[in-house]
């Protein structure tokens, strides 16, 4: 019976996934727009009251995030970044007032690790219905998964990344990206446009570090100060840089890269490849550097 049951979890796990990630919004099924809008609308509710009522939170630039979300160009994809503090950044990044947290058809898809979102069958569920997408953290930048974020990137979609790849509730310069996020960028049909995002506080939320009797609280804390500074917008030219790593001259790396690929999709050489991803993870890296010292 445990057997079975295990499988039958499995199963409504597979047809979720080919469900929440082979169709838009609308045109999936009535058994996840349904379930989809009232998890998101329940952890939507949540974040409100954790980020807003029970925290002081100030957002810096919120304008452009709430613009590019509600009413970028169709069919442009938008793609944010940003630092990463706790386990509950996502969703409580989005609490702030004004934001549409609670609206599924605006939620953004987000990045979220295998090993700790998809468990298990009921796991898996419920993180795919709340457009998360696994990624199997050193798995390489071509791994299967990746597919699955390019599809909602070439649909227009909204798609969240924590390009550092793990939490950090040190205060400290952001680390050097994983070339994950910058791969999205160019093997993306439509690029994107990409918006940087930093904050702090909700270390201070939900800390990793021992609270009286635990390892961590848990439930969020509260009467914490959170700030979230929004940047500008970055737009790269895919076709400019792609010129420009075949024109530069680079010395063979010795090392290969896990997950790399005998012949590239972008039907580049494995240098030129290396040099666009670490160009683009670069420019994306400062300019949060540049917002991380404002807070």
């Amino acid at each position: 019976m445990r057997c079975d049951r295990a499988g039958l979890g499995w199963e409504i796990m597979r047809r979720t996934k080919a469900a929440v990630t082979g169709r838009g919004e609308m045109n999936a099924g009535l058994g996840v727009r349904i379930p989809r809008a009232m998890l998101i609308g329940a952890v939507g509710a949540f974040a409100k009251v954790v980020t807003t009522l029970l925290n002081r939170t100030t957002v810096y630039n919120a304008d452009t995030l709430l613009r590019l979300v509600s009413s970028r160009p169709p069919g442009t994809p938008l793609l944010t970044v940003s630092n990463h503090m706790s386990t509950l950044d996502d969703p409580l990044m989005w609490g702030f007032k004004g934001f549409p947290t609670m609206d599924a058809r605006l939620q953004r898809w987000v990045l979220a690790a295998e090993d700790i979102c998809f468990k298990n069958p009921l796991l898996s569920y419920l993180f795919r219905l709340g457009k998360c997408i696994p990624i199997t953290r050193g798995g390489g930048i071509y791994q299967q998964h990746m597919n699955e974020a390019l599809q909602i990137l070439s649909r227009g979609e909204w798609l969240h990344s924590f390009p550092e790849g793990k939490v950090s509730q040190e205060r400290a310069p952001i680390r050097q990206l994983k070339w994950g996020t910058a791969s999205l960028i160019m093997r993306s049909p439509v690029t994107p446009i990409v918006l940087p995002i930093v904050h702090s506080g909700f270390e201070k939320v939900m800390p990793e570090k021992p609270f009286l009797f635990w390892k961590r609280p848990l439930v969020p804390l509260c009467n914490k100060e959170v700030r979230i500074i929004v940047g500008e917008p970055l737009h790269f030219d895919v076709h400019s840089l792609k010129q420009t790593a075949l024109s530069v001259s680079h010395k063979e790396e010795e090392e290969g890269l896990r997950g790399w690929p005998a012949l590239q999709p972008d039907g580049l050489q494995e240098v030129p490849q290396r040099w666009l991803y670490r160009t683009i993870s670069h420019k994306i890296q400062c300019a949060m550097e540049i917002l991380r010292a404002q807070i």
